[in-house]
């Protein structure tokens, strides 16, 4: 009898024991079972079809604290008398784009080199990238770097390399004689891009640069010169070529692979129905998830060529949120000449519009 109730006791306290640690456990499980489930709705959304709503808890960092914006995407320091512009927030339609959390995410990176590589839109976007970070940890051992081309802002505590590749056209420009040559088949520059962990890719805007904006005096393709060419079939050209070093030199098992969508501009008021107005005065988004002036051929392009890679690259697709932010530019706020700067419908203000790139890119990061 004594030993049949130790083990009925035993067994008891056993079962008490069991229950307790259950009750103790859920919220761990729960939480991971939500963690799960917000993944999962985050891979099912599209992060890109959406609207510009008002938000008080943005921007996210004070641009007068950053240190690493250049003159010509500083628009409060160079006299932008408004600040609404700072209070949108991008809504997906299905979704919630998660907040960009700078710790987090070098966490998520710990040990990488990250490499933005294209025109001054790339230069945007890693300016943008480098005030988030640098809002998120204000007292992190940092370094940086200048060589040629390649500009690189270290988080030395992290171990994370966040680097600025400087490539107009992402093809090579080689000068040849005393002319300088556009080589739409070559990509020979690549070399430096190799042996970093993510990259975020982007161009466009220089393609359609003429007279004495054109830093080119020829178009190369199969040692067969060209005087011009229409541009966007330039471009295709020119994105093919990139396709194709991807396609043999990233193992996508090592690297991440970004391209970062389009970047439109605002100097043609009659696209969101203002004619004789460009993105001067403006203070307020496009309402709505459609943009009047519609889709560009260029955007176009960029997809097509993605679409017939082996290797999938991910596509940032900034391109309709944007043209929604025809108030986001600096116009002529800027620390540039003032009459060059008076009409640039280009670039956008820090902080800005290339922060929800990120934030996007970050949201990627969490799939």
């Amino acid at each position: 009898m004594g030993d049949s109730r130790f083990r009925g006791s035993s067994f008891l306290t056993i079962l008490l024991v069991l229950l307790i640690f259950f009750q103790q456990s859920k919220p761990s499980l729960s939480i991971r079972y939500t963690g799960l489930r917000n993944r999962k709705q985050l891979s099912n959304c599209n992060f890109f079809i959406g609207s510009w709503v008002f938000d008080d808890s943005y921007p996210l960092y004070d641009s007068s604290t950053c240190p690493y914006i250049d003159p010509e995407f500083d628009c409060l320091k160079y006299g932008r008398p408004d600040t609404l512009y700072l209070k949108y927030r991008w809504k997906p339609s299905a979704c919630e784009l998660p907040r960009f959390n700078g710790e987090d995410f070098l966490r998520r990176v710990r040990g990488q080199k990250i490499m933005f590589v294209g025109d001054s839109l790339s230069l945007n976007q890693w300016q943008s990238m480098t005030c988030l970070l640098h809002s998120a940890v204000p007292m992190a051992n940092t370094s940086n770097m200048k060589k040629g081309d390649l500009s690189s802002l270290t988080f030395v505590d992290y171990g994370v390399s966040l680097m600025y590749y400087r490539s107009p056209y992402l093809v090579d420009m080689v000068k040849v004689n005393n002319s300088i040559v556009l080589k739409l088949d070559s990509i020979q520059a690549g070399d430096a891009w190799k042996g970093t962990d993510m990259l975020i890719f982007n161009t466009w805007h220089w393609w359609l640069h003429r007279g004495n904006d054109q830093p080119w005096t020829y178009m190369e393709e199969g040692n067969v010169y060209y005087n011009d060419m229409d541009r966007l079939k330039a471009f295709g050209k020119g994105l093919n070529t990139w396709a194709r070093w991807v396609e043999s030199n990233i193992d996508l098992a090592k690297t991440k692979v970004f391209f970062q969508g389009i970047s439109p501009t605002h100097y043609q008021g009659n696209q969101w129905n203002e004619r004789g107005a460009n993105c001067m005065g403006q203070t307020q988004p496009v309402t709505g998830s459609t943009y009047p002036g519609g889709s560009l051929q260029e955007d176009g392009v960029v997809k097509s060529v993605l679409s017939n890679m082996t290797k999938p690259v991910y596509l940032l697709d900034i391109t309709t949120l944007s043209q929604l932010r025809k108030d986001g530019h600096p116009s002529k706020y800027s620390g540039l000449d003032p009459s060059k700067a008076s009409s640039d419908c280009s670039h956008w203000c820090l902080a800005g519009v290339p922060d929800t790139w990120n934030q996007l890119l970050y949201a990627a990061l969490l799939l």
